[in-house]
C-alpha cells in the first residue's frame, strides 16, 4: 500500500481556493456570454383570473404539483423529467429581474426568496399549442411551497412564460 500526505501552509490554501473560485467565476461568465444570458418575458401572456397565492400552494408531494400544473391546462408527463436544488441568487441581475416580473404576473415575487436554496421541479408538456419544441414547465418549491415558476420552451430561441397557456 502506498500513501502520500501533504501539509499546506494556510496562504496557500487560501490562494488556492481563490484561484479555482476566479476560475469559477470567470468560467460561467464566459459560458453567459457564449450562451446568452437573458430571459425574454413575454408580455402578452394574460395573467390568471386567480392569483396564486404562495402560502396556500402546497408542492410538498408529486401529487401536489401534478394538480397545480393540470390546474392551468397543461398536460404532463407524471414525473418530473430533472429535479434540481436552485439558489436564488442575493441580488437579482437583469435576467432575474426578467424572470422575477413573470412571477410577479402570476402574483408571486421571488424577491423575499433571496439568497434562499428551493428545488426546481421540470415537468415535459405534452400539450403545447402551435409548436413542436420541448417544453417544460418548472416549478420552485420552498419550504413544501410552490413560489415560483414558468413554462419554458428548450430550443436556443424558444420562450418563456407564467403557467398561463398563451393566447
Amino acid at each position: 500500500m502506498f500513501m502520500m500526505s501533504f501539509r499546506l501552509k494556510r496562504a496557500t490554501l487560501l490562494v488556492g481556493g481563490i484561484v479555482v473560485v476566479l476560475g469559477l467565476v470567470l468560467g460561467v461568465g464566459a459560458w453567459s456570454r457564449a450562451f446568452g444570458g437573458t430571459v425574454e418575458v413575454d408580455s402578452t401572456t394574460p395573467v390568471s383570473e386567480k392569483n396564486v397565492k404562495v402560502q396556500k400552494v402546497t408542492g410538498k408531494t408529486n401529487e401536489d404539483r401534478l394538480d397545480f400544473i393540470k390546474s392551468f391546462g397543461w398536460e404532463i408527463e407524471e414525473e418530473p423529467s430533472e429535479i434540481m436544488e436552485v439558489i436564488i441568487p442575493a441580488e437579482f441581475d437583469d435576467v432575474y429581474d426578467n424572470y422575477n416580473a413573470i412571477q410577479k404576473k402570476q402574483g408571486m415575487d421571488l424577491k423575499s426568496l433571496a439568497g434562499k436554496r428551493c428545488k426546481r421541479y421540470s415537468y415535459v408538456v405534452t400539450n403545447y399549442p402551435g409548436t413542436d419544441q420541448a417544453v417544460r414547465v418548472n416549478l420552485l418549491v420552498y419550504k413544501n411551497k410552490i413560489v415560483g415558476g414558468d413554462v419554458c420552451s428548450l430550443d436556443a430561441n424558444g420562450f418563456i412564460h407564467g403557467f398561463n397557456a398563451p393566447q
